[in-house]
């Protein structure tokens, strides 16, 4: 009897914790399992201190000044040319000195203080073009889904021909071509890589939500909003975006590293962001000046683009398991 009755307690438990479940929203309900994703928390830890750093690099705002960067990144220093990292004194290396933790480069500028500025650059090259793809994206592809037609096939002919290039490639040749341009100039640079990640990628955007629309628009509670008489701006704000959210969030979250990577390669190549201005393209591609004499003022930039596009994808697998309703953790 005690036996029944334990087994009988364990099931009304479970029932009770199926409830419970149950009674969360679906965005609760992703935070929940996301949270209870090792992974992707790593990645949010990691993404959240190279936030930090980049707004705290030097941060002078209503008379409040903080500055993690022990010094300028542009200040050149020609006593102390190609400074080791601090730590290769143990391995035997005499050119280090405990002011430059991370060394300095073949111009005596601070290889820590270059890479905390650089995080600047790259997020920014992360968040506000990928912005500019989603906003696009959205409005080619609801568009195109919820009206059909001529209105689709014509939006669609036009992202069939910008999709037909390849990406990178693209990007090239609208940086290159425009460079030289006002438009090229504009803060260093900065402005033209805008366009030309934007220019390209919304293609994929818009198509991911044109199926997601056109899977979603015949549903019964978006027949009812017709029924009662809702307008098609309503219904594709009130009643369709909410339900496609999911797959757009994970597409974000996969298309941040991918311009943080695009802006690096252009920045490498020399066509992205205009020196000085530090960014980690810019410090591989002046490191390799120097590589065969000491490694790392190539490697440490390096190493900072891995970690964070690491994060970001760790962050867009997790969202992809959270938001998954087929997904159960």
């Amino acid at each position: 009897m005690a036996t029944t009755a334990a087994t009988q307690q364990q099931a009304r438990a479970a029932e009770l914790n199926v409830l419970a479940r149950t009674q969360r929203s679906l965005w609760r309900d992703a935070w929940y399992r996301l949270i209870r994703n090792r992974a992707a928390l790593v990645g949010l830890f990691i993404i959240g201190f190279v936030s930090l750093v980049a707004i705290f690099a030097d941060f002078n705002l209503f008379g409040i000044h903080i500055r993690l960067a022990p010094y300028d990144p542009l200040l050149i220093k020609q006593n102390n040319q190609l400074m080791e990292p601090i730590w290769t004194r143990f391995f035997g290396s005499k050119f280090t000195d405990p002011a430059y933790i991370f060394g300095s480069d073949e111009l005596g500028r601070d290889i820590l203080s270059r890479l905390m500025y650089s995080s600047r650059v790259s997020l920014v090259i992360g968040v506000v073009p990928v912005t500019i793809v989603t906003t696009v994206g959205l409005l080619v592809g609801m568009t195109a889904g919820f009206f059909g037609g001529a209105v689709d096939d014509l939006l669609m002919r036009i992202t069939d021909v910008v999709y037909a290039f390849p990406d990178l490639l693209f990007v090239i040749i609208i940086v290159a071509t425009l460079r030289n341009t006002a438009l090229g100039e504009a803060y260093d640079g900065l402005l033209i890589i805008f366009v030309g990640i934007a220019v390209v990628n919304w293609v994929g955007v818009a198509r991911l939500v044109r199926g997601q629309v056109l899977s979603v628009k015949n549903r019964e509670f978006v027949e009812a909003a017709r029924a009662i008489g809702a307008t098609p701006g309503r219904i594709m704000t009130k009643h369709i975006f909410p339900n496609i959210l999911a797959p757009i969030i994970v597409t974000i979250a996969f298309a941040v590293p991918g311009a943080m990577l695009t802006e690096s390669v252009l920045s490498f190549l020399g066509i992205g962001i205009r020196p000085p201005t530090p960014t980690w393209g810019v410090m591989i591609n002046e490191g390799f000046v120097v590589f065969s004499t000491t490694p790392w003022p190539v490697l440490l930039p390096a190493i900072c683009i891995s970690v964070v596009l690491l994060a970001f994808t760790f962050v867009g697998d997790g969202l992809r398991d959270a938001l998954d309703p087929r997904s159960k953790m």
